[in-house]
């Protein structure tokens, strides 16, 4: 058999693979992903040898030398010489092996820098030209290549070339609306297969592995009432409203027949819940993993394969936040790759209440979505305003669709917890703090602010320096972070005596810590709801009728200060919250709807790639980035200490991430600060703007607060 080391995929810098070995695992790949998907697995199979044939172009080849330097208008798209090859192909396989080709790498049309099929052939009228170069020498080698794949080959002319070349052209002009299954195909057994060269044979027994969840089936327990609730319906859906600590997880769980997408709001609640039930099914062959921008760090003890996994598709169970799965309701690059990974899967949405308008708006679109795709939805809520149930209802197919589940007021009633006191701001509290610490509670404050948190832990670090306490919010470096979370859920909570936690919104879902007292700004109604099952939380027969006390902060007068909330509905909750009272359960959703007698869903569909049950995206195209998804308030870029800069530069993808610090766009973007372009491509902030107890300090995130000992001359 010939040898063709010599023909590369990926040249030194990057590990150095053969184009045969990268064939083979892709191809090897595409066919695990087709099976799942039902697709024919010869054709996934020969389209993915085909894609990157054209590599083999001794223009391709060149750009992997280490010396190489691109010259002026130097344009060369391995892609696209890969079509060149398809008159080797069976009919039958034509229209879907171009669609694996074509635009793996790029949109076919309005690519964002403009190297898209169709973009070069409007406005480069040497494209063909430049891309056949020495197509008489190099086509041999890419031709020997495939018969050992067993493509029966033929000598292929240049003109028999160009006929290839114009026939994708037109293909790909007619293009209708919808999504190409097969792009997916491709694209995410590409990216698989590059991130685990040299691992893909271990993953024979690791994909698409459905999930044995037999252990949520056994657990039976009068304390968790929903797990007395039998799952067996036939209805496809599933809506369960009930507080929490009533066994909701498990029963969602319980619903779920296939691979499992579990999302929730926030990066400490899917910390937790992704080691949940890593933990609960230690004993299968189940393959859980955890999808967000520190994953590495709570994996940092893993093998290097389950660390490179994460990302990709294949998994038995993955932990995840909707704004992971945005890219279905935009249609930015690697949408269809999401689809072959989440097409007909069970999809948990827990806590779907708790997302600000914009965000809610853009998860019933992503719910609209995953019901078009064959998906079974899953919904979790302690509290929904019936406005928002209704929608829900409408998309998920009709009361007729879904398995809906809530509880007896007479067990709504073993779940009342708290006595609730309203108080005009923190300060009056002192006295209620100071008893509080001499009976060794565990004390819990929660602010709507990150600033505010920092500004109370100062406050009480200086008024309690003998107290154990510490401040937690998603400011901090992800490894910090990733730290002081286990430290909350693992000592504090634990603790006997006396302790004081500030904290945002991070502790509100999913955090399994049960604290004594808590001390909260005022949220909307559904949040706070939230907050309070931090405290009071270890549910046992003895627990049952023994209340805490909660005190809740008058809201401000300013619409600045009640972000990054609505002002008016943080009036609303305040006026109806009991005060000195009981708050009970089975009272909650009358309060709801007061608060929320009508919602104002933002309209997203002009931004929207799918609207009234159709696709409004040409197939092979992609959008390059989301206006509306930049203008969330989401942690979406990176920003890292310029004291660690020089570390950041040479140091692995773990590391990088553990000295990122998450921020949004918006806070950071426009103060003219450094910014690297390599890893996260994070901005850099003084060091006098982060503090390893209060973590990141916006007013200090300008450029003359840099340490000029540090400045490059």
């Amino acid at each position: 058999m010939e040898n063709f080391d010599h023909i590369l995929a990926k040249g030194e810098e990057n590990g150095r693979i053969t184009l045969v070995q990268h064939l083979t695992e892709v191809a090897f790949l595409a066919e695990k992903v087709a099976l799942n998907l039902s697709l024919d697995v010869s054709i996934a199979r020969r389209g993915a040898i085909l894609h990157d044939i054209g590599k083999a172009s001794s223009l391709f080849q060149q750009t992997l030398n280490k010396n190489f330097h691109r010259p002026p208008g130097f344009l060369f798209r391995h892609e696209l010489a890969s079509l060149f090859f398809i008159s080797l192909l069976e009919e039958k396989e034509i229209h879907p092996i171009i669609d694996m080709i074509v635009a793996h790498h790029k949109s076919v049309y309005q690519d964002t820098g403009g190297k898209g099929l169709l973009d070069l052939i409007e406005n480069d009228p040497d494209c063909f030209d430049r891309h056949i170069k020495d197509f008489n020498i190099w086509s041999k080698d890419a031709l020997s290549i495939l018969k050992q794949f067993g493509f029966a080959t033929k000598l292929i002319s240049i003109e028999q070339a160009k006929e290839s070349f114009d026939e994708v052209v037109e293909y790909c002009q007619s293009r209708s609306y919808g999504y190409s299954e097969w792009k997916g195909v491709l694209m995410a057994a590409d990216h698989l297969a590059s991130a685990m060269s040299g691992y893909t044979k271990t993953l024979e027994r690791k994909l698409f592995v459905i999930p044995d969840l037999n252990y949520y089936h056994s657990r039976k327990n009068e304390l968790y009432p929903l797990s007395l609730i039998s799952t067996k319906d036939k209805r496809k859906h599933t809506l369960v409203t009930a507080p929490t600590g009533a066994g909701k997880t498990d029963f969602l769980i319980r619903r779920c027949k296939g691979r499992v997408f579990y999302t929730l709001p926030f990066q400490a609640s899917i910390n937790a819940m992704y080691e949940r039930i890593k933990g609960d099914l230690k004993n299968t062959d189940a393959d859980v993993r955890l999808l967000h921008a520190s994953s590495s760090i709570k994996l940092e003890n893993g093998k290097i394969e389950e660390k490179i996994l994460q990302r990709h598709i294949g998994a038995s169970v993955k932990v995840l936040t909707p704004h992971q799965m945005a890219s279905l309701v935009f249609g930015t690059k690697g949408y269809e790759a999401m689809i072959a990974d989440l097409k007909g899967c069970d999809i948990i949405l827990d806590e779907i209440h708790t997302y600000s308008e914009t965000t809610q708006s853009i998860v019933l679109k992503i719910v609209e979505i995953l019901c078009h795709i064959g998906c079974k939805v899953h919904i979790g809520t302690a509290t929904m305003p019936m406005i928002l149930h209704k929608r829900l209802v409408d998309i998920l197919g009709g009361r007729e669709c879904i398995y809906e589940v809530k509880l007896s007021d007479d067990i709504l009633n073993t779940f009342n917890r708290h006595i609730i006191h309203k108080t005009d701001s923190i300060e009056t509290l002192s006295q209620v703090i100071d008893e509080a610490i001499q009976q060794k509670q565990k004390i819990l404050l929660v602010c709507n602010q990150v600033k505010r948190s920092q500004s109370l832990f100062d406050n009480l670090s200086k008024r309690y320096p003998h107290i154990e306490k510490m401040l937690v919010h998603s400011r901090f470096k992800r490894g910090t972070r990733s730290k002081l979370e286990s430290e909350l859920q693992n000592t504090y909570n634990n603790r006997t005596e006396a302790c004081l936690v500030v904290s945002t919104q991070v502790v509100e879902v999913s955090l399994d810590i049960s604290f004594d007292l808590m001390i909260s700004e005022c949220a909307p109604i559904d949040a706070l709801i939230q907050r309070f099952g931090r405290i009071n939380r270890k549910r046992s027969k003895e627990t049952i009728g023994n209340y805490k006390h909660i005190y809740v902060v008058a809201p401000p007068t300013e619409k600045a200060d009640a972000m990054p909330y609505c002002l008016e509905v943080l009036q609303r909750t305040y006026d109806v919250l009991p005060n000195n009272d009981l708050m009970k359960e089975k009272d909650i959703q009358s309060l709801i709807d007061k608060i929320y007698p009508s919602i104002e869903f933002v309209d997203i569909d002009l931004n929207a790639v799918f609207n009234n049950g159709k696709w409004r995206i040409r197939k092979l195209w992609h959008n390059s980035k989301s206006a509306l998804l930049e203008a969330l308030d989401i942690d979406s870029v990176t920003c890292i200490e310029e004291s660690d800069r020089n570390f950041y530069e040479s140091a692995s993808y773990e590391d990088q991430s553990k000295l990122e610090i998450p921020v949004s766009y918006r806070s950071i973007a426009y103060r003219n600060l450094d910014k690297l372009t390599i890893g996260s491509k994070p901005f850099i902030i003084p060091t006098k703007a982060y503090n390893d107890e209060l973590g990141f300090q916006t007013e200090y995130a300008k450029p003359e607060f840099y340490d000029v000992t540090q400045r490059f001359l």
